[in-house]
Parts: structure tokens; sequence; C-alpha cells
């Protein structure tokens, strides 16, 4: 792989390859800005687990900035919702869930569940 040019890597490949550069400067904080936004929903998952395995070995505080709550509620201990660029709740997926704050914290999480589809009338 050290042989490789970017173009060379996969979306995946790519965005490891890119954490691994960020991590070798051993940065006290690590934020990442939809780090897995670009991805197939498989190899999204695949680095989710790996993620959520390394942050957890490396103990390090990291910024996770996401628009998919599961993706966030997967690798975050807390989790901070905004809106127009304001804090409208901050807690654990479940105080979101259990005890939302607002209309639009229901809203932003129920927006994202996936329900099963329908059958269409006559098929």
């Amino acid at each position: 792989m050290l042989r490789r040019y970017p173009r060379e890597l996969s979306g995946g490949q790519r965005q490891r390859v890119g954490l691994m550069r960020a991590l070798v400067l051993d940065p006290p904080i690590l934020l990442l800005d939809e780090p897995l936004g670009a991805l197939d929903p498989i190899v999204r998952a695949e680095l989710q687990e790996q993620l959520g395995r390394l942050f957890a070995r490396l103990a390090k505080t990291v910024v996770l900035v996401t628009h998919d709550i599961r993706e966030a509620a997967r690798l975050g201990h807390t989790i901070t919702l905004l809106t127009a660029g304001r804090v409208v709740q901050h807690g654990t997926f479940a105080d979101l869930a259990e005890r939302p704050a607002s209309p639009f914290v229901t809203q932003f999480l129920t927006a994202q569940t996936l329900e099963p589809p329908r059958a269409r009338p006559g098929g």
C-alpha cells in the first residue's frame, strides 16, 4: 500500500490513510468532520466498527461531526445536537431519545429511522 498513489486507493482506504496521518501527530484532541460521509453503507459500517475500537484503545478525546445520528450513537459517549448554530440538547443517545428537549430533537431522531418498505397496492 505504501507504493500506491491516493488515486489508486478506494474511498475507505483513503479515509483510513487520512486518519492515520492525523494520528501520527498524536494530537490531544482529534476533530473529525464527516469522516465517513462519502462511503457506501457496508464500508461505512466496517469503518465505524474499526474507529470505535481504535478510539477506545487510544483513549483520546474525539470530536466527531456527523449528520448521521446512528453513527453518533455508535461512536460517541455524549451527543450534542445543534440547529442554526445553537445547542438544542447535550447528553447520551438515550437522553435524547427518551427525554427530547424539543420537537426538533424528536424530528431529527425519527427522520433517520428506517421503516420497512410498504407493499404497493396491487403488487
